[in-house]
C-alpha cells in the first residue's frame, strides 16, 4: 500500500556501532526526529575504553555520562526520549534472537560485531514498519549488514560530501594583462578590477602572463586589497615555489590565528610551520608541536617499553628530523645551533602527544599539530577550543593518507576544518602540490 510504504521510508530505527560513539560520543544526537537503538554489545565494548588518555577514551566515558543522565532511574531497556523537542527516542537493545536469521550462525561466534548485527536483525522483526538502518564506521561490519538484508551506512555527520571541490585556499588566474600586473606591483590592483567577485576571507592567488612568472598575492577580505607577497624565508628557510609562499605569509602572519596546510608527502608542511614558529619564538610563552599517536598493531603505546619519552619518541622522529635540518642550516653559526639545543631543552620547544594536550589552555603558544588527517572532527574542535589568548594553532597533513581505519578523506577532522572554516576572518588554508624533498620523491608521489 502507498500509505504504508511512505511510513515505512519516513520512520526509521538508526543501530549504532562502537566505532561511531568513539568518532563523536554526541552522535545519537545526530539523527533528527528518528530513533536511535544502542545495543547492550556496544556499551561491553565501551566499557573497555572508558580508561586511558586517548580522545577514545574521553568519547566512551562522555557517552556512558550522558546516557546515565538520560535515563535516570528507568529503564534504558525501553524507549526514552533523547531530549529537545524535534529529536526522537533511545534505547539499550538486549542480547536477543528472533528465530529468523542468525548472524552469529552465519559469521561465527564470539564477536561483538555479529551480536549487534543481531541486534538490528531483531528490531528489525520487531518493527516492520520502520527502516532499520545500522550505523557504522566498520566497512566491513557495513557489508556483512547488506549481506543480512539489513540496511547500512557511515555516519555522515562531519563528512565533506563533495571532496573534489574542498577548498584550496587560492586561485590561478592565466593571462592576466600587463596593466593589472604593473597595477599589481605597485599595490593598487583590486579583486573587482580581475573579476572575481566574492573571495573567501583570507585567499592566495597566483597571477601569470607571458611577460611575469608566478605572481604571488594575497586577499584579504578585511582590508579588501591585494598584497604581493614574494618568496618569503624564515629562519634561514626559504620558499621554494609560490606555494610554499602562500603557507609562509599565513605562518607569519600574526592576524591569522588558524592555518591548516595540506599536502603530499615531501612539499614542506611541516618544515614550513617549524621554521615560521622558530622565526616568532620570542612572540609566544612557548612553541608545541603534537601529533596523533596511531597504535601499531591496534595496540596502546602502553605496550611499548621505557618511559613516556621513550614511548612517543618513534612517533616523534619526523618532527626532530625537521628540527635538525632547520639546525643545520645554521652550521656556520654556532650560537644559534645552541639556542635551538637550549629551546628544547628548556622546553621552550615541546613535542608531546596529542593525549597530553586534553584540558589544558594553551595560552600565547605556537601550536602546530602535525599529520592532523588522523583526527576526527570532534577531536579538531576540541584542540581549537584549547586556545587561550594570544595562540596561533597550525595543523598540517595529508588527507589522503588515512592511518586510522574509521576515518577516510571526507571524513577526517583536517578537511572537516578546511569545509567549515574557509570563510572566517582569522583562518587561512593552504594547498600544497609541489613537492620540494627530491626528485626521486616526487617520482613516488607523482607515478605510484
Amino acid at each position: 500500500m502507498p500509505g504504508k510504504e511512505k511510513n515505512t521510508l519516513t520512520n526509521k530505527i538508526f543501530v549504532l556501532d562502537t566505532s561511531v560513539i568513539l568518532h563523536d560520543h554526541a552522535a545519537f544526537r545526530n539523527f533528527q526526529e528518528h530513533d536511535v537503538a544502542i545495543p547492550i554489545q556496544v556499551l561491553e565494548e565501551l566499557d573497555n575504553f572508558k580508561n586511558g588518555n586517548e580522545n577514545r577514551n574521553f568519547e566512551a566515558r562522555s557517552f556512558i555520562r550522558i546516557i546515565d543522565e538520560i535515563s535516570h532511574d528507568v529503564l534504558v531497556s525501553d524507549w526514552l526520549p533523547i531530549g529537545g523537542k524535534s529529536l526522537g527516542k533511545f534505547k539499550i537493545v538486549l542480547d536477543e534472537k528472533f528465530g529468523g536469521a542468525d548472524a552469529e550462525a552465519i559469521f561465527g561466534e564470539g564477536k561483538f560485531d555479529h551480536r549487534i548485527l543481531n541486534a538490528a536483525l531483531s528490531l528489525k522483526h520487531q518493527h516492520p514498519d520502520k527502516k532499520v538502518i545500522l550505523v557504522s564506521k566498520d566497512i566491513c561490519l557495513r557489508l556483512k549488514a547488506k549481506a543480512l538484508n539489513i540496511y547500512a551506512e557511515d555516519y555522515e555527520t562531519g563528512k565533506v560530501k563533495n571532496l573534489e571541490q574542498l577548498y584550496t585556499g587560492s586561485t590561478l588566474l592565466n593571462d592576466v594583462p600587463e596593466k593589472f600586473l604593473t597595477e599589481f606591483k605597485r599595490g593598487s590592483l583590486t579583486i573587482q578590477k580581475l573579476g572575481l567577485g566574492t573571495l573567501p576571507g583570507n585567499h592566495f592567488l597566483f597571477l601569470k602572463s607571458k611577460k611575469y612568472k608566478d605572481s604571488a598575492a594575497f586577499y584579504s577580505q578585511k582590508d579588501d586589497k591585494l598584497l604581493n607577497i614574494g618568496t618569503q624565508e624564515a629562519f634561514r628557510i626559504t620558499s621554494l615555489n609560490p606555494e610554499q609562499s602562500f603557507a609562509m605569509h599565513a605562518l607569519l602572519n600574526p592576524e591569522i590565528q588558524l592555518v591548516t596546510i595540506q599536502g603530499n608527502a615531501g612539499t614542506g608542511k611541516t618544515l614550513l610551520a617549524l621554521a615560521c614558529a622558530l622565526e616568532q619564538r620570542r612572540d609566544y610563552r612557548q612553541i608545541l608541536v603534537t601529533r596523533p599517536i596511531v597504535p601499531l598493531s591496534n595496540k596502546d603505546i602502553g605496550f611499548l617499553p621505557g618511559d613516556i619519552k621513550s614511548k612517543v619518541d618513534p612517533y616523534m622522529t619526523p618532527i626532530w628530523d625537521n628540527l635538525k635540518y632547520i639546525r643545520d642550516q645554521f652550521s656556520d653559526d654556532p650560537k644559534i645551533q645552541m639556542k635551538l639545543d637550549e629551546l628544547v631543552t628548556n622546553e621552550k620547544i615541546g613535542i608531546s602527544p596529542l593525549a597530553f594536550i586534553r584540558g589544558r589552555t594553551l595560552t600565547k603558544v605556537f601550536f602546530i599539530v602535525d599529520e592532523a588527517q588522523n583526527l576526527t572532527p570532534h577531536e579538531v574542535k576540541t584542540i581549537i577550543s584549547r586556545a587561550g589568548e594570544g595562540t596561533k594553532v597550525v595543523f598540517t597533513g595529508d588527507i589522503f593518507q588515512i592511518d586510522t581505519p574509521y576515518l577516510d578523506s571526507e571524513s577526517n577532522g583536517l578537511s572537516y576544518l578546511i569545509d567549515k572554516a574557509k570563510s572566517h576572518p582569522l583562518y587561512a588554508h593552504v594547498t600544497l602540490k609541489k613537492g620540494e624533498r627530491s626528485e626521486l620523491a616526487n617520482l613516488a608521489n607523482d607515478l605510484l
